[in-house]
């Protein structure tokens, strides 16, 4: 099986922040046979790392100081799944919140902190092509698929 992964997640530093965000639990998704393969869809839409904070903001997203980086976003979640095809992985997990990768909620817009219920651009791609996505804090739920051989091959 092979399952992408938000590289931040793994402990890239492809953050916005130049920083990773290494999942809890890492250790059990390595301890798997499976093939895990990261994806940052801000690097494959061609923005730089570290670079301005974005948000969505409908079906847009800008950055902080006011850019659109929608394009970026849209050509980094087409790359995303055009990996994804060429792997045959049908499962990603996914950092939360984020404009690309955020399942379930992401930030506002505001630039304020606050969440909405939402999907990042890549999230949404992802599934909207059968692909199964699951973000950092359902890890558990995610294993337990695994183990009774649930997720998608």
């Amino acid at each position: 099986m092979v399952l992408l992964v938000s590289a931040c997640l793994l402990g890239l530093r492809c953050r916005y922040d130049g920083q990773s965000k290494r999942m809890d639990g890492l250790e059990r998704l390595l301890a798997l046979p499976i093939s895990l393969v990261p994806v940052c869809p801000e690097v494959f839409g061609g923005l730089p790392t570290p670079r301005m904070p974005a948000e969505r903001q409908g079906e847009r997203v800008r950055a902080l100081d006011g850019r659109d980086v929608t394009e970026n976003y849209r050509r980094g979640a087409e790359e995303t799944l055009r990996l994804a095809q060429l792997l045959g992985a049908r499962t990603a997990l996914l950092k939360e919140r984020s404009p690309s990768c955020g399942c379930g909620a992401i930030y506002d817009g505001s630039f304020t902190g606050a969440l909405v219920p939402g999907r990042g651009v890549a999230a949404a791609l992802l599934q909207e092509s059968g692909i199964e996505v699951f973000g950092e804090s359902g890890l558990d739920a995610l294993l337990a698929r695994l183990a009774e051989g649930g997720a998608a091959p």
